[in-house]
């Protein structure tokens, strides 16, 4: 149970970060779609933006976190070899794609459909250029178990983001609209352009990761621009397939997004055109962040945990509880936030966005399937089979393209989570099975049935349940939250108290 404890101490301070980092950064939704700061368009045209920068940093990032995690454990190589080699690697990548960027920036931006915005390419080559040359530094702290430096600096990064978003979109414009402090607009214009808005968000973005250049110098000066062929062509050889597997796992992320504009009949929706309904579905689709994020911060934890752990005495049976909690936890996220959509919705400021809020409940149960997913799927990492996360992953590809062609037109965004839940769903029980015949893990399946079980019940039973009354309304769907949490307390307090000691 130490081990557990250790985790989930990890997981809380990479957790910190994310809960607190994008906590803050959820600030910036009912900021940006205030009226008099972002159109719904424009949300919608930086939500598309975005969708492809999911797609370029799994090219940037080219599978070296985990390469380094899997490399840095083995005790016979030098992890400050690895290290570089790692780094030496995305600056080469990074460099060479971000230039081709700048080079076909017109055509890439009309392909994806928003002509004459050559500077959003721009601004997303340079924001992933940095993403990339960090990571590994960001990953050397979660080898060293360094989670509060982790924290940290992640925080400062966010911060820096809304800083830079308030500064610009907010105390820029009005300034130099003359709203406010009319004598500073002649400042204010050297650092402020009036023909640009959604723009900022990017600008914003980059300024904030330009910080973490400063932040992590302690480390990136020990870089040594050092390539050892031999290591690097084992490290690339497990890391490849891992791009792959990124890439065709943020197809089934982001496609639905990317393929709405495209896919969706003209007044599908009534009053909103293709790109405001994008970004309706991309303003109630961050309500999955708040799972996103939990599964993130395990992720951080529990990669180099699982390296760690692989060859000690008894780390199958680890790994089961680790699941086994894991879905505990997740369950009663998910319940906890489908039931108290009423409150959450506002921060949603404008009201367009709360006729999508019905999908939320299909995304973060995609986003629970997708957390089970990344447990089962360890086995290939630590038997060196990356390749089979690769077969799984571009197969939900497929899923996905091919749903989503046929859901969009009839159902719209509604029929796209819809397909996002199924294929998390079925990458999850790929992982299970083929993960049970090569490298079995006692998972306690039944027990995790049950409380996912419960917990969608629960979730039902709250959401049609209707009194006539909000208050009354309300107030049955925590008493469902409260349920399930008074059922797991009874059933798990002897693990609880065991892994508290």
């Amino acid at each position: 149970m130490g081990k557990i404890r250790r985790l989930a101490s990890d997981t809380a301070y990479y957790g910190l970060s994310s809960i607190v980092g994008r906590a803050v950064n959820f600030l910036l939704v009912p900021f940006l779609t205030s009226p008099g700061i972002l159109t719904v368009g424009e949300y919608g045209d930086v939500a598309l933006v975005y969708a492809k920068i999911a797609f370029l940093i799994i090219i940037y990032t080219f599978g070296l976190e985990t390469a380094y995690f899997r490399f840095a454990s083995k005790a016979e190589i030098d992890e400050k070899k690895i290290f570089n080699n790692a780094l030496s690697v995305i600056i080469i990548i990074s460099s060479t794609v971000s230039t081709l960027l700048f080079l076909f920036d017109t055509q890439i931006i009309t392909w994806i459909g928003l002509p004459g915005k050559e500077i959003y390419i721009r601004l997303s080559a340079l924001i992933v250029i940095m993403d990339g040359v960090v990571a590994i530094p960001f990953a050397k702290l979660r080898y060293e178990r360094r989670p509060r430096r982790f924290a940290f600096l992640k925080i400062i990064n966010i911060l820096a983001n809304v800083f830079f978003n308030v500064f610009f979109l907010f105390f820029c414009k009005k300034i130099y609209q003359g709203e406010f402090l009319g004598s500073l607009k002649h400042l204010v214009g050297y650092v402020y352009n009036p023909n640009l808005n959604a723009e900022y968000v990017l600008i914003s973005n980059l300024l904030a990761n330009i910080l973490f250049f400063f932040l992590l110098w302690n480390i990136l000066k020990s870089y040594r621009p050092r390539v050892d062929r031999e290591l690097l062509r084992k490290m690339l050889i497990y890391s490849y397939p891992l791009v792959l597997t990124g890439l065709a796992g943020t197809t089934n992320e982001m496609f639905s997004r990317l393929m709405l504009i495209k896919w969706l009949p003209e007044g599908f929706y009534p009053g909103l055109d293709n790109n405001e309904a994008l970004g309706v579905f991309s303003g109630v689709y961050k309500f999955a962040i708040f799972i996103n994020l939990a599964i993130q911060s395990y992720r951080y934890a529990a990669e180099p945990f699982f390296f760690s752990e692989s060859s000690q005495k008894g780390s199958k049976e680890t790994f089961a509880r680790v699941f086994y909690y894991f879905v505990i936890v997740g369950s009663l996220a998910v319940l906890a936030i489908s039931l108290n959509l009423e409150f959450l919705k506002y921060f949603l400021r404008s009201e367009v966005y709360w006729q999508g809020l019905h999908v939320v409940p299909f995304l973060l149960l995609a986003y629970l399937f997708l957390g089970c997913y990344i447990n089962f799927s360890i086995w290939f990492k630590l038997t060196d089979k990356t390749y089979v996360g690769t077969y799984i992953a571009v197969i939900g590809a497929v899923i996905t393209l091919i749903l989503n062609y046929i859901l969009i037109p009839v159902a719209g965004y509604e029929g796209s989570a819809i397909v996002t839940l199924l294929v998390y769903f079925y990458m999850m029980v790929a992982a299970y099975f083929l993960g049970q015949r090569s490298y079995p893990i006692p998972y306690n399946i039944k027990s995790a049935i049950i409380y996912f079980t419960l917990a969608v019940s629960l979730l039902i039973a709250g959401w049609f349940t209707d009194f006539g009354n909000f208050a009354y309304n309300q107030l049955f769907k925590e008493v469902m939250i409260l349920i399930f949490v008074l059922i797991a307390y009874m059933l798990e307090r002897k693990s609880i108290r065991q892994i508290l000691k």
